[in-house]
């Protein structure tokens, strides 16, 4: 059997961060292994795309103050 291993990078983040990238992962998956509450293992070249939507969603969730 030939079996192509699976590069993967370390990545660390609040308990609310990990939970977003859990139900992210749910859509595409990208998470190679469930560490601990605050560490998760991705694929290596799913980084970028991940740190993209990672971005765009916590931009929902962020409240800005208007100024006029």
């Amino acid at each position: 059997m030939n079996r192509r291993p699976i590069v993967g990078t370390y990545s660390c983040s609040d308990s609310a961060v990990k939970q977003i990238l859990l139900t992210m992962n749910e859509k595409d998956p990208f998470v190679i292994e469930d560490l601990d509450d605050y560490h998760l293992v991705i694929k290596a070249d799913e980084e970028y795309r991940v740190r993209r939507e990672l971005e765009a969603e916590l931009e929902k969730n962020t409240y800005s103050l208007e100024t006029n």
